[in-house]
């Protein structure tokens, strides 16, 4: 597949990120294209709960997992709060174990 991840965006991403301003779209496309390429220092990522990791773009955070060189990214909300809502990390689990199973 070369030095790249595929990338795959569940559950309604696409449209939240068309829904916002242009400029916030272009800093998320740019996360999710350096995340793609491999380029780990050039965005945040933090670690939820085993495989399952966030993705940090300005108010914004992705909730993703890589899985046989693909990026799954299966949530995406506006964070409020320090800690991520527990109901959004069971839901990356739900999803990461019926892709990965």
């Amino acid at each position: 597949m070369g030095n790249k991840f595929r990338t795959i965006l569940l559950q309604d991403i696409e449209i939240f990120i068309s829904s916002l301003p242009f400029d916030d779209q272009d800093k998320i496309s740019g996360a999710i294209e350096a995340l793609s390429d491999k380029k780990f220092g050039s965005v945040y990522i933090r670690q939820l709960k085993g495989d399952i990791k966030e993705l940090k773009v300005k108010k914004y955070r992705l909730i993703f997992f890589i899985h046989e060189e693909i990026v799954y990214f299966v949530r995406i909300f506006i964070k409020k709060t320090n800690k991520t809502p527990k109901n959004e990390i069971d839901m990356a689990e739900k999803n990461y174990k019926l892709i990965t199973n």
